[in-house]
């Protein structure tokens, strides 16, 4: 485990970004590419000037992506400075610079696809971070620990409330027990399946306790995984939110102070408040159906309880239709979780020439030599939902893929497999 410095500037944000505008008014936007979470401290002076508008805007992107992708990302933003992962920088010749009011820009749109630029600004990721500080308790000294890509909202929030505290940055660039027992820090963010392997990592657990404060994000946590790491002392904290939402939002289903949620006639969930993006880098058309009278249009659906409480049912991008009903995989996800024998679940719809799509959970099973079976994944399922909603496959697999950021790859996880992989995969499951 690494520690750094803390920056010595206080409250970013509070400087005039122009500071450090060109001569045509656009402020200047620097590249930094990162190799992993190992070099997310070299991410903490940079954005400590972006904040405090000292220095430019910055573009953190993965330094492991493929060279294709890292050249269209540059293309499509066009930042005056690129700086490689050895800390070379290459100085391009034209750049336009971007608005005055953005401090980062963060790609979204996963590992293919057409990239979006989230534009944030030194307010927002400044009042995220301090919302987050005092929801959580943090204390006067108490230090942070990255264990997520700084190219990532995720990892960024963790450096702004490293920041915004005056702390030693803490690093861990494999979040083993060991590591977190070292570490010195008393909080810590995590995706579900670093969460869940560190409860099954001798010292896990011990090591989880110690912390203050373990949000988990960035996917929907099990209720199982959820409930065993507090009835051993770890104090989880679920959160929830996106890129546009300078990261989690709502923690334990409780909006961050100043952040509004509700759910509008289609089920969607909006979200208002402080915390929210500037706009999707050169993209207006994209912009305007996102922000919608000073609300962020989600592709989640989900209600808000009487007393405040935001309850997310899954994305309505994800939900499956099969035989004409419609399925959201969070929900069937949410509920195979607890189920005997499920240690990690996703619910994906793939292709199907009859249903259209087929509910398929894709199942890491707490003891591979004896995995559950299809049968008993739909007799859990229908015992909270309807009996359409039960998974028609179980694929069993070592660990679920995940995307740089952690959260599971859909895309991979949804492309539909050859005949004979599927009779396997269904012969396994009812023997």
């Amino acid at each position: 485990m690494t520690s750094l410095p803390a920056h010595g500037r206080t409250q970013p944000g509070r400087a005039d970004p122009a500071r450090s505008a060109d001569r045509d008014g656009g402020r200047p936007l620097h590249a930094v590419l990162l190799s992993g979470v190992a070099d997310g401290g070299r991410l903490v002076e940079p954005l400590a000037r972006a904040l405090d508008g000292t220095g430019p805007a910055i573009l953190p992107l993965d330094a492991g992506l493929p060279a294709a992708r890292i050249r269209q990302l540059i293309d499509v933003f066009q930042p005056g400075v690129v700086i490689e992962a050895d800390g070379e920088a290459t100085v391009r010749s034209t750049s336009p610079g971007i608005s005055p009011g953005t401090a980062v820009i963060i790609t979204t749109s996963g590992s293919t696809g057409e990239p979006k630029g989230v534009e944030l600004s030194a307010a927002a990721l400044s009042h995220s971070a301090g919302a987050s500080l005092a929801r959580v308790g943090a204390r006067p000294g108490e230090r942070w620990l990255l264990s997520l890509p700084a190219s990532h909202v995720a990892g960024v929030q963790v450096l702004v409330r490293s920041l915004l505290s005056g702390t030693d940055l803490g690093l861990a660039p494999a979040a083993t027990a060991d590591a977190l027992a070292a570490s010195g820090c008393a909080h810590i963010s995590l995706v579900p399946t670093q969460l869940v392997r560190l409860l099954e990592e001798p010292g896990g657990t011990a090591a989880l306790a110690g912390f203050s404060s373990v949000l988990v994000g960035g996917a929907a946590a099990g209720a199982t995984v959820l409930d065993r790491a507090r009835a051993a002392g770890i104090n989880a904290v679920t959160t929830y939110g996106m890129s546009e939402t300078c990261g989690g939002c709502v923690y334990d289903g409780v909006p961050l102070d100043g952040v509004r949620v509700r759910a509008d006639d289609e089920g969607r969930l909006r979200i208002s408040g402080p915390v929210l993006m500037n706009r999707y880098y050169g993209r207006p058309d994209l912009t305007g159906d996102a922000l919608d009278g000073g609300e962020f249009v989600t592709s989640d659906l989900g209600s808000v309880t009487g007393d405040g409480r935001v309850v997310i049912r899954g994305r309505a991008d994800d939900v499956i239709n099969t035989g004409g009903h419609k399925v959201i995989p969070g929900e069937v996800a949410a509920a195979l979780s607890s189920c005997p024998g499920v240690r990690e679940v996703v619910v994906v719809g793939r292709p199907d020439p009859v249903w259209g799509e087929r509910v398929t959970a894709v199942v890491v099973p707490a003891d591979p030599t004896d995995p559950p079976g299809l049968e008993l994944l739909r007799i859990h399922v229908r015992e909270t939902l309807p009996r359409y909603a039960s998974p028609s496959e179980v694929e069993l697999t070592e660990a679920i893929p995940v995307l740089p950021s952690g959260k599971p790859d859909l895309a991979a996880l949804k492309k539909a497999r050859t005949l004979r992989q599927r009779e396997q995969s269904r012969a396994r499951s009812v023997n």
